[in-house]
């Protein structure tokens, strides 16, 4: 396993010490009860969590990916849906990391560690026609002399009804596709907003996931992340930058999975032996850690590597690598989750399909992973493109 370094040696600590003692006892009230769960987001804010990526100069703690992924992790182990808002938030505030001036960087970052209540982010790319293929968006922007007119509808946006900053992206022609694609970022109370309803999900239950609409919402310069058009590749760093973490995520799901399941099994008595001496029983949870293990390895990789990119410039050898390494870690977790907590239910037989014990959560929570941030059947195209962009560039 790549060594943490000593800060991120100390930052999981926290978050497992974290984890255990503030969210563990709180995951199952929280899937109940489907409410966002304030009190136990208030405290991530307390250890750092919201702002772990953002500079140290604007009261962040100048974290890294690996950072992310490590925290993502253990609050997954206790509670999916805390680690899905505490990572939808890092989410929406990367394009204010890759594209933002210093003063736009100040305005955000000082809502959110300077703010006496906790402010959170959302990232809105996805619409209700353009989910696996974004480039597709319909929500659209005109200028208005020196700002802009925003109108148009998001969809599936996680924190979206808890947020008070998004970052979105609109289109100045849909025709254009890609190329026509800009970055903002907006506050939720501006006039025009409206925030839809509360989807009832199978599981992540406790975070939001709304429709988000945009009725002629004024915009000025102030809220322009980057230039014009640009947006594509500050979607595009983000969600690179974004795909290991939800792998960890699932690698954390799938790691609590793993831990009562073989307690259980331990504890268990069947035919006058304990459930865990059954060979079947055995070779379940050794392949169930050995897939755990290979996917934390493929996440912490994909970090290293986008950790050691110089700045997101994405046309260059090492970005490239990085951005498979992060598709990768992302489908194969994600994949190894669900066929752990699915393992994990079956040891514990029919107890495991019932709401007291928290396995069948754990597999509700897993099946998100492979949906959200790129469905693993896109990240699969992915990864072979970029292995046969090599013959394309040799003609």
């Amino acid at each position: 396993m790549p060594e943490l370094s000593e800060s991120n040696a100390l930052i999981q600590k926290i978050a497992e010490k974290m984890a255990r003692e503030k969210v563990a006892s709180r995951a199952k009230a929280i899937d109940a009860k489907c409410e966002f769960p304030w009190d136990v987001v208030d405290a991530c804010r307390e250890h750092g969590f919201l702002y772990l990526m953002l500079p140290e100069e604007y009261g962040g703690l100048s974290a890294s990916v690996t950072s992310l992924c490590v925290v993502i992790e253990e609050l997954a182990r206790a509670s999916g849906t805390t680690s899905l808002i505490v990572l939808a938030h890092n989410v929406g505030l990367m394009p204010i990391v890759i594209a933002a001036t210093d003063a736009q960087k100040k305005y955000v970052y000082d809502k959110v560690t300077q703010s006496k209540k906790t402010c959170l982010a959302a990232f809105a790319l996805t619409e209700p026609e353009a989910g696996s293929d974004p480039a597709r968006m319909t929500t659209t922007f005109v200028k208005d002399g020196d700002g802009y007119i925003l109108n148009g509808r998001k969809s599936m946006i996680t924190n979206g009804a808890s947020a008070q900053i998004l970052t979105l992206f609109a289109t100045s022609n849909p025709t254009l596709k890609h190329k026509g694609i800009t970055a903002f970022f907006i506050e939720t109370d501006y006039p025009g907003v409206t925030i839809g309803k509360n989807e009832e999900k199978m599981g992540m239950n406790g975070s939001d996931l709304t429709e988000i609409s945009f009725d002629n919402v004024r915009l000025t310069r102030d809220n322009l992340l980057g230039e014009e058009n640009d947006g594509w590749g500050v979607a595009m760093s983000t969600l690179n930058l974004s795909r290991p973490a939800v792998g960890a995520q699932a690698v954390g799901i799938a790691q609590g999975a793993l831990d009562f399941s073989a307690e259980y099994a331990w504890g268990r008595t069947q035919f006058g032996q304990r459930l865990a001496e059954h060979e079947g029983i055995q070779a379940m949870i050794g392949e169930m850690a050995t897939g755990i293990e290979a996917a934390r390895q493929l996440v912490l990789h994909a970090a290293l590597l986008l950790d050691e990119l110089p700045g997101f410039d994405r046309d260059t050898m090492g970005a490239m690598m990085a951005d498979r390494a992060s598709a990768m870690a992302k489908v194969y977790s994600a994949d190894m989750a669900m066929k752990v907590t699915t393992e994990a239910v079956q040891i514990l037989g029919s107890y495991g399909y019932t709401k007291d014990y928290p396995v069948e959560r754990m597999m509700r929570d897993a099946k998100a992973t492979q949906i959200y941030e790129g469905a693993n059947q896109i990240q699969r195209m992915v990864i072979a493109r970029s292995i046969f962009r090599k013959f394309k560039l040799k003609g």
